[in-house]
């Protein structure tokens, strides 16, 4: 394992150029070469990774969702050491979107284990819980729809008013409103009065025009 951590990382510290197309290259080439391998080995190579730089904690979440014994293997104290020192937006929703959203989507985690999450004083642990929602519902993702898990995970921090976290309930609206429309209306609806103006703003707007900033993209 040690000798592949090594690689890897030398992988990408070779880089000339540290951007997501690149990234991704060196990505697929890993995730041929560690086809074969268990899914608990994967799952222990990616929290040694994630350990080293943002480059390789991207790279151990990646890993992860493009190995399906991996995924499968997950447990929720591999999920909680997975999401343990994420720093920034970019490393949470890398984490909620292809590790724990999915592994929550088959059941490898419980219920209580995000709501967790949402109860926390961290700002990080509360977007994720926010963004794990997304695979719930996001097809391109493998999501079918889950608006009562979603619903739970919204309705406790509706009132929250940092920006990390309401941008990423209005994320999780969104992406709810494509598959239940008529839930999300009356949940409008229902929390109008506590929402904050941008949730309101960007989740209506999904539904009415089926794009969050419409203005925006009017401009010429």
């Amino acid at each position: 394992m040690e000798k592949n951590v090594a690689e890897i990382q030398r992988s990408l510290t070779a880089l000339p150029q540290k951007n997501a197309t690149s990234f991704r290259l060196v990505r697929r080439v890993w995730s041929k070469e560690l086809k074969g391998m268990p899914g608990e080995t994967v799952i222990g190579l990616a929290k040694h990774l994630i350990r080293l730089g943002p480059w390789e904690r991207l790279f151990a979440y990646e890993m992860i969702v493009h190995h399906r014994a991996a995924l499968q293997s997950l447990r929720p104290k591999d999920i909680t050491l997975l999401g343990r020192g994420m720093q920034n937006w970019g490393e949470v929703d890398s984490f909620a979107c292809y590790v724990a959203g999915p592994a929550w989507r088959q059941h490898s985690i419980p219920d209580t284990l995000v709501q967790d999450w949402a109860r926390s004083h961290n700002r990080w642990w509360k977007r994720a819980a926010l963004v794990s929602t997304v695979p719930l519902n996001n097809h391109a993702r493998g999501g079918t729809g889950d608006t009562l898990r979603t619903f739970k995970i919204c309705r406790m921090l509706v009132c929250d008013r940092d920006d990390m976290v309401v941008k990423a309930l209005s994320w999780a609206l969104r992406e709810l409103s494509k598959r239940d429309p008529s839930a999300v209306r009356v949940f409008l609806r229902r929390y109008e009065q506590v929402l904050p103006s941008r949730v309101n703003r960007e989740v209506r707007n999904k539904l009415q025009t089926g794009l969050k900033n419409p203005r925006r993209h009017a401009d010429p």
